[in-house]
């Protein structure tokens, strides 16, 4: 017997919401089947992708970008198509994170200079009253 686990299940599973669940199916990352009356069960391979999906997401790759890729999969079962446009998508994330990561040194370092000038010129109003009454 096949097992099924039902929206409420992925959904704690995952920790996510029944509705976001509901709109992957909407745009066909997932396809339940329905009971006689008509609750979603949902399949291994339904949570398998379900768990591409989130982890595809979490590494900050598009729902088109993760559509392709989970896809790819149903369409050559040797999965060398899914690797290499999978490989191709994760390099161009790193340059992406890459990119980011320089950004935020930089602002780093700006707002360090800042904090520093700024405790200069607090240091030195600080000082200058301290001298008005002596």
């Amino acid at each position: 017997m096949t097992y099924v686990y039902t929206i409420s299940e992925l959904a704690e599973e995952f920790d996510i919401s029944a509705r976001t669940i509901r709109y992957y199916e909407e745009i066909n990352l997932i396809h339940p089947n329905r009971t006689e009356n008509g609750h979603r069960i949902y399949t291994r391979r339904d949570r398998a992708r379900l768990r591409l999906i989130l982890r595809g997401k979490r590494f900050g790759f598009s729902l088109e970008e993760i559509a392709e890729m989970i896809t790819l999969f149903d369409k050559d079962r040797t999965g060398e198509k899914q690797l290499e446009v999978t490989i191709q998508y994760g390099q161009k994330k790193l340059l992406e994170m890459e990119e980011k990561i320089n950004d935020m040194v930089a602002l780093k370092g700006e707002i360090e200079e800042l904090l520093l000038d700024f405790q200069k010129r607090l240091n030195k109003i600080k000082e200058e009253k301290k001298n008005e009454f002596v």
